[in-house]
């Protein structure tokens, strides 16, 4: 970025990306190397194409058991936006898979959570999770959960 551009609100800086790709790969190799938990969450890895150049991506997430078989994620973003992974999952949903700590990806259909289903399932990530809710009590918009559901 020269100096006469300038980023889009809410964005991150071009240290601050290039820190959030280190800490993620760090994340990632632990949980292929079987330990999937970070600040006492589960964690996977989640699996998805670039909307615009078709490249895979991986990104390490929490991930919480709602009882339905699949794993539920939260797409908060820092708060701002929706993450990047949440297009992409979205935008080429019939190639998203999920890694488990040890396990090899297993392919998932994403189902968006709505209405009285979110908030049940909403209910059970805030008990488990009482940061993410205090994050989403921050923020204008109300944080999509994602049930990955395994094909």
């Amino acid at each position: 970025m020269t100096q006469t551009e300038t980023k889009k609100p809410g964005t991150p800086g071009r240290f601050s990306r290039w820190m959030q790709h280190r800490a993620n790969a760090r994340l990632i190799r632990k949980v292929r190397n079987g330990k999937g938990k970070f600040w006492g969450m589960d964690v996977l890895v989640l699996h998805t194409v670039g909307r615009r150049t078709g490249e895979r991506r991986e990104t390490p997430l929490a991930w919480f058991d709602d009882g339905s078989g699949g794993r539920v994620i939260v797409a908060s973003g820092g708060g701002a936006h929706h993450p990047d992974w949440h297009a992409n999952l979205f935008a080429k949903p019939d190639q998203a898979a999920y890694e488990l700590p040890g396990d090899p990806p297993v392919s998932a259909t994403p189902e968006r959570l709505e209405g009285a289903e979110r908030e049940r399932v909403w209910q059970i990530v805030a008990e488990a999770s009482p940061q993410i809710a205090k994050y989403q009590a921050k923020s204008d918009r109300v944080y999509p959960l994602i049930r990955l559901q395994p094909r």
